[in-house]
């Protein structure tokens, strides 16, 4: 064969491989309309994002009329791409919800696992925020920065808090196919130290391919008066909305942004991801829901725990053999933990514990209602039929923050407090979880919740702990409508199950980076009726969490014994990492709830799991292992503050985060603000941090002037001179009556001037004050008995410490202009932390007030011309320091 033959050949095949490729392009990009017009749509590839720009495909001469224009095209999801809602709710673990067996309803879950299927081992990382990374991204906790939350976030690639740029979300990627993506409810993935007005966003979720975002940052907030953000501006849609509750606000916003995309674009395929704060700590439901379960506990938590159990068998979300767990009672294997039994209780304690339980079951319910809305809004717009719905039951197991007692108020046991007067928690008893109340139920409870299975939340090496129930429905998708589903998968495995429904395959750069690849695997081969009992295509997975560590292969898992239990807050020695840990073996095929310890007699399949997770940990970034999660607590991080003992603040100054303030715990401070009093007189916050549940403020407190001078003041004088008027003048009335009616007369005549003359005369002008609020059980004010005349004043407060540790008590000074107008010593102050979703407010409190005395926002109506904040060390030892590190570290838990 001659070269010139071989050449024709090499070309040939060469243009039929050319040839090939652009068919299979033109068949993989679907356009509609012409190409150039304002009507055309495309898809794209996805391998890159954002795709390259299009090539100009008009003509340009040098005049329009000789021209001939060409409009991109704009693009769109492939042809039949579904809708996506993807649900998550917060702290609940498997045997909660009435779709696994548990007892309280939740019928719009139940809607999903009618109209597609239940998954039987689905699990979590067993804490918040590493959940929802790995949920986002597709990939495992450590390999995108969330080996921890934030909170306690390290300087190591699989520690750091930061969704790196080489891990996109399920946002970035839809948005760049054309999807509309927006996030309702709680964040948890942004960083602590960036949840600050200052930025960067790049880490809140329009930052991470989210559109639109209406929700909180933190792990938790109060849900009657959130710390709640539009996008990157903070908001207070409570205020003059008497009986607001977030729960509800959250599907209306959700529902209303809903209704304006198919408004504004009826065909515009949309991915919601709705993750409500329910139920996680406050237990914060409405009064109507709270009802609704009056009496629904008061069989105690053993016979509730029997319950769920038989219900789950009945189910079939159980196997039938499976066991029910041993009810902790000191046991070895729960390294002594401990919990009473229902029996050995008191009756108050009885009513109170039930009361807890009731309030839990209210707002699962009232969550679970309100996401009823939003699936409705979806099935109102004639879109159910086109939209995957992912409803994820609980981003780990249900809480034991709220101590063996449950509480009133969960910045008690936030601060070290695991025991409250019987007589102080029931005189919250009616208002349990009102806005006057952040309460948290008694862990005997969580553990019941997470029937059948060992521990709570936090104990990533337990089932307790990371198995969450999951439905999953697709209507003409899934044809085995109503069934159950028995694989291992796991959250990571959520991203790639939404790729593979929508066409769209994981990029391989996005913003010019080259992406890690997704670690998850499509759990949509489930979907199929004949595939019911096909095996899990993941068939390994580790777990690991301060120290907790689980090692999944094949059926069987290896698991380390909690050296402690979690809600205890244990502060003794620590077991080395890698060998004073004890192991547990389970063969879950055949064992379903981790009931039959195989550790003694099947050492070498230990052995061989315990290789595996070092393998898999050196995989996925998940070294060095560190149990010290406590300790990480004041691990420096990037800050604007880092350091700083001296702030000064000028004018207003609202919504500061608490992680950007003057801390003012456990040491010596002094808070100077210089002033200047128009004429008048004035009132109102010049300084505060916390609110209802704990925290301070420097004021100058409420002034006879607004309450003599408000409407609601004269009309009562107005009404009060009116009747006497009658009375008086009434030509049969007695005598007595005739003296009634002109003391009436004097009284309002008297209240009248009064209220006139304030302006004139400066009455009640405000008096300087500052109150600190212990945690809502005792409040200290310290108050001058003269108000401020007009001009520059300097106020001072000056404490200082009862030191050192921690919780110590101190003396406090409050200085007008250099002469001492109060001074008084309280015996124990705030230890660990002040409400975290209370911001630092200069001029004004944003959310709830410190003192019963003022209404928010109580803004201060003078001048502050500089605020300063001098901060002595803390005055905590290296000891004291650690069991405040811990107690923290369980708080972000």
């Amino acid at each position: 064969m001659n070269s010139r033959a071989t050449s024709r050949i090499v070309t040939f095949v060469v243009f039929e491989f050319a040839s090939l490729f652009v068919a299979y392009n033109a068949v993989a990009q679907q356009v509609t309309g012409t190409l150039g017009q304002p009507g055309a749509t495309t898809t794209i590839d996805g391998k890159q994002l954002p795709p390259p720009p299009p090539k100009f495909g008009g003509v340009i001469k040098q005049t329009a009329p000789e021209s001939t224009s060409w409009w991109p095209p704009r693009v769109v999801p492939p042809k039949g791409a579904p809708n996506i809602l993807l649900i998550m709710t917060d702290d609940q673990g498997y045997g909660v919800s009435s779709t696994f067996g548990g007892v309280i309803p939740t019928p719009a879950l139940d809607r999903v696992a009618k109209a597609g299927l239940r998954y039987t081992q689905f699990h979590s990382t067993a804490l918040c925020s590493p959940t929802r990374a790995a949920l986002i991204t597709g990939r495992n906790h450590h390999s995108v920065g969330y080996g921890v939350i934030g909170e306690l976030s390290t300087g190591y690639p699989g520690y750091d808090s930061i969704i790196g740029v080489e891990n996109a979300t399920i946002g970035t990627i839809l948005q760049g196919n054309g999807y509309s993506t927006s996030w309702f409810g709680k964040d948890h993935n942004t960083p602590s130290f960036q949840y600050s007005p200052a930025g960067p966003f790049d880490q809140w979720p329009l930052g991470m391919g989210f559109q639109y975002f209406y929700g909180y940052l933190g792990g938790e907030t109060d849900q009657w008066t959130p710390y709640l953000f539009r996008n990157t501006t903070a908001v207070t849609p409570w205020v003059g909305h008497p009986g607001y509750n977030l729960t509800t606000d959250l599907a209306d916003d959700a529902i209303h942004h809903m209704r304006e995309l198919n408004a504004s674009a009826p065909d515009q395929q949309f991915f919601v991801y709705y993750v409500p704060g329910g139920s996680h700590s406050p237990h914060q439901p409405t009064k109507e829901w709270i009802d609704k379960f009056h009496g629904k506990f008061d069989m105690g938590w053993e016979k509730m725990r029997d319950e769920i159990f038989e219900n789950q068998k009945r189910l079939g979300v159980i196997p039938p053999d499976t066991k029910l767990t041993p009810w902790p009672d000191g046991q070895a294997e729960y390294a002594g933990a401990k919990l009473p039994r229902w029996e050995s209780l008191t009756e108050v304690q009885k009513k109170l514990y039930a009361r807890q339980a009731e309030v839990f079951a209210a707002y699962t319910a009232y969550t679970d209602y309100e996401i009823g809305r939003v699936i409705q809004e979806v099935q109102d717009e004639g879109k159910l039929d086109n939209t995957l719905i992912i409803y994820i039951c609980g981003d780990n197991g249900t809480s034991s923050e709220g101590t063996t007692e449950g509480t009133f108020n969960q910045f008690t046991a936030y601060n070290g407090i695991l025991k409250l007067p019987e007589t102080l928690q029931m005189l919250h008893y009616y208002e349990w979880g009102s806005s006057t109340t952040y309460p948290h139920m008694s862990v005997a409870w969580s553990w019941a919740f997470d029937t059948p299975f060992k521990w709570t939340k936090a104990v990533a090496s337990h089932f307790g702990g990371t198995r969450q129930g999951l439905a999953i429905s697709w209507p003409g998708h899934i044809n085995d409508v109503g069934g159950i589903r028995t694989q291992f998968h796991h959250m990571i495995d959520i991203v790639p199950t939404i790729l593979e429904a929508t066409g769209i395959p994981a990029p391989d750069v996005v913003d010019g980076i080259k992406q890690k690849p997704i670690e998850g695997v499509s759990m949509a081969y489930t979907f199929d009726k004949a595939n019911a009992n096909a095996p899990s295509k993941r068939d390994t997975q580790y777990f690991e969490m301060v120290g907790y560590r689980a090692m999944y292969h094949d059926g069987w898992i290896a698991a380390t014994t909690p050296p402690a239990p979690v809600w205890e807050l244990a502060t003794g020695k620590l077991p080395n990492l890698l060998d004073g840990y004890k192991w547990e073996l389970y063969h879950i095929t055949e064992d379903y709830s981790e009931f039959n310890d195989l550790a003694a007699s099947n050492p070498d399949k230990l052995k061989e799991l315990q290789g595996l997770f070092m393998t898999e940990a050196n995989k996925y970034q998940v070294l060095p292992l560190d149990n010290s999660a406590f300790s990480r607590a004041l691990t420096p991080r990037p800050s604007a503050v880092a350091g700083r003992t001296v702030f000064t603040y000028t004018g207003e100054n609202a919504g500061i985060p608490v992680g950007n303030a003057p801390s003012i715990l456990d040491r010596d401070y002094t808070i100077t603000a210089n002033v200047t009093i128009p004429s008048g007189g004035a009132e109102g916050v010049i300084a505060t941090e916390g609110g209802r549940f704990g925290g301070y403020a420097l004021m100058l407190s409420p002034s006879a002037k607004w309450i003599l001078n408000s409407g609601i003041f004269k009309a009562i004088g107005v009404c009060l001179l009116i009747l006497g008027l009658l009375l008086a003048a009434a030509a049969n009335a007695s005598k007595w009556r005739k003296r009634f009616g002109y003391g009436l007369l004097l009284v309002a005549a008297l209240g009248l001037a009064v209220s006139f003359a304030t302006d004139i005369f400066q009455v009640g002008r405000g008096r300087p004050a500052f109150v600190y609020n212990f945690l809502d059980m005792e409040r200290f004010r310290w108050e001058g008995l003269s108000s401020l005349g007009e001009g520059k004043h300097t106020i001072v407060f000056n404490f200082k410490y009862d030191g050192p540790g921690p919780a110590k008590g101190g003396t406090g000074v409050l200085s007008v202009d250099g002469k001492e107008v109060a001074r008084k010593s309280m015996e124990h102050t705030i230890p660990m932390l002040m409400p975290f979703d209370e911001t630092f407010d200069v001029g004004l409190d944003t959310r709830t007030p410190v003192d019963f005395s003022y209404d928010v926002p109580f803004r201060f109506t003078g001048n502050i011309d500089r605020l300063t904040y001098d901060i002595g060390p803390s005055q905590l030892s290296a000891e004291d320091q650690k069991k405040v590190n811990q107690t923290i570290a369980e708080v972000n838990n």
